[in-house]
C-alpha cells in the first residue's frame, strides 16, 4: 500500500500492491489445499501405525479403528530395529561430525587462501556433486573392497562424506566469504596462527552456516539407502532405512511395522531439525550477498 498526496495536502491511500477480495480468497483456498496434501500422508501413516496389522485392509474408512500401541511393541520388542537404530545413529553421527569438520576447513582454506591447485579444487568440489549415487557405487565399491572396509561401518561414513563434503564445503566457501577478512587480520596481528584465527575467531562467528553442514550431513547417512544396501551385509550391520525393508516380503508387507518404524524413523530428523532451524535459513542465504 502507498499513499500520495492530494491538492490539499492530504495523503490519499493508493491501492498499488493491495490485494482484492477474490484474490485474498483464492490465496487461502490454495494454502489450505497445499497444507492439506502435504500433513495427508503424515496423518495417514501415523494414524495406520496404531492401527491392528490388518486394519489397512479394511474397505471401511475409519479414522480410529481400535486404536493401540501393539505395533510399536512388536517394532521395538521382537525385531532388530533397535539394533538398526543404533548402526543408524553410529553412522549419521560419525558422518556429522566429520562432514562439520572437512568442509569447514576445507571451506575456510578454499576462501582464504590461494594455492597451487586451488581452482582444481573449486571444480572437483563443483563437479563430484554432478554424479548420480548409481553411478559412484560400483567404483566406490571396489575402493571399499580393496581396503577391506566392506561390511564396516567407516567404510560407509566414507562413503557419505563423498557426497556431503562437496556440496558443504562450497556452502561454507561462501559463508566464509561474507565474514570480513579484516577479522582474520586482527587475529594475525595479536599473534595468532591461521588454524587458531580460523577456530578462536572465524568459527564462532559461521554457527548458521556450520549448522546446515550439521543438518545436511546428518540427514544424508540418516536417510540413505543404496550405499547402505550394498555395502552393509548382515542383519547386525543394517542401518533403519534398509532394516526395514525386511518387512516386506516377496507376497506381503507388514504395513503396521513399516509406518510404526517409518513414524520411529522420523522423531530424530524432527529433533535435529528443531535443534538448527533458527539457523537453517541464515546458512543457505549468507553466501547470496557478499559484505
Amino acid at each position: 500500500m502507498v499513499s500520495t498526496v492530494g491538492t490539499a495536502g492530504t495523503p490519499v491511500a493508493g491501492t498499488r500492491g493491495s490485494r482484492g477480495a477474490g484474490a485474498s480468497l483464492a490465496l487461502h483456498a490454495t494454502l489450505i489445499v497445499a497444507s492439506v496434501i502435504a500433513v495427508f500422508p503424515v496423518a495417514w501413516l501415523v494414524l495406520t501405525s496404531i492401527k491392528p496389522r490388518d486394519a489397512w485392509q479394511s474397505t471401511t474408512v475409519e479414522l480410529f479403528n481400535h486404536p493401540s500401541l501393539d505395533n510399536y511393541t512388536q517394532v521395538l520388542g521382537q525385531t532388530a530395529f533397535p539394533r538398526w537404530l543404533f548402526n543408524s545413529l553410529l553412522v549419521a553421527a560419525m558422518t556429522t561430525v566429520m562432514g562439520v569438520v572437512l568442509s569447514a576447513t576445507t571451506g575456510y582454506a578454499v576462501s582464504r587462501f590461494r594455492f597451487p591447485g586451488f581452482r582444481s579444487i573449486m571444480w572437483m568440489l563443483l563437479i563430484t556433486q554432478m554424479f548420480p549415487v548409481a553411478i559412484l557405487i560400483v567404483p566406490i565399491y571396489n575402493l571399499m573392497a580393496g581396503l577391506g572396509l566392506i561390511n564396516q561401518f567407516p567404510g560407509l561414513v566414507i562413503a557419505y562424506l563423498t557426497s556431503t563434503i562437496p556440496f558443504c564445503a562450497w556452502m561454507m566457501k561462501g559463508y566464509f566469504d561474507t565474514v570480513p577478512v579484516e577479522i582474520d587480520e586482527a587475529g594475525r596481528v595479536d599473534g595468532l596462527t591461521p588454524f587458531g584465527t580460523f577456530w578462536r575467531l572465524i568459527l564462532p562467528l559461521s554457527k548458521p552456516g556450520l549448522a546446515v553442514a550439521g543438518f545436511y550431513s546428518f540427514i544424508t547417512a540418516w536417510a540413505e539407502v543404496a550405499y547402505a544396501t550394498a555395502f552393509m551385509t548382515g542383519d547386525d550391520k543394517y542401518t533403519l532405512a534398509v532394516g526395514i525393508g525386511q518387512f516386506v516380503g516377496q507376497h506381503k508387507a507388514e504395513w503396521g511395522l513399516l509406518t510404526a518404524s517409518s513414524v520411529l524413523i522420523a522423531i530424530p530428523a524432527a529433533v535435529v531439525f528443531l535443534l538448527v532451524q533458527r539457523n537453517i535459513v541464515t546458512g543457505l542465504t549468507a553466501g547470496a550477498t557478499k559484505s
